[in-house]
């Protein structure tokens, strides 16, 4: 029972500190955006215009998640929503020429700090890891294959 307790307490733990890390390595770097807004940004630039719920569905958040993203990166002008031509219902999301002109910049941040945060840990542990939260996610039903998206 107390491994249970640890494992919940220590990856709320983890996950947190990410997310501060990141962010703080953004800012210092220039770029004042969170993780969750980098997901999203680096999903468009990969992939270009999508509807919002193809953007969830590729970072793995819920749809108002990603609407509250959305809004906060069109404040900064780094993304707009476009009509879909097809589904006047549906909102399509592009990346802005300022969001394209950002992307060399903060796509090397998050490289960066993403290996300094894992420097001691050799890439066979980083794939167990992977694969262990991957059963964990199979096992509450979310079947994601964390290394198939992680080796995009």
């Amino acid at each position: 029972m107390i491994l249970n307790k640890q494992l919940g307490v220590f990856l709320n733990f983890v996950h947190n500190r990410f997310k501060k890390y990141m962010t703080a390595f953004f800012q210092e770097g220039g770029c004042n955006i969170t993780p969750e807004q980098f997901l999203l940004l680096d999903a468009l630039w990969d992939m270009g215009v999508m509807s919002q719920q193809k953007i969830a569905d590729t970072i793995l958040k819920d749809k108002n998640s990603v609407v509250k993203l959305v809004d906060g990166l069109e404040k900064r002008g780094l993304v707009r929503r476009i009509a879909d031509s097809e589904d006047r219902r549906q909102n399509l999301i592009e990346i802005t020429p300022k969001a394209m002109a950002m992307k060399e910049k903060v796509t090397e941040l998050a490289i960066k700090s993403v290996d300094l945060i894992t420097r001691d840990i050799s890439k066979d542990d980083l794939h167990i890891f992977i694969n262990v939260l991957s059963k964990m996610a199979e096992n509450m039903n979310e079947k994601v294959n964390l290394l198939k998206i992680c080796e995009k």
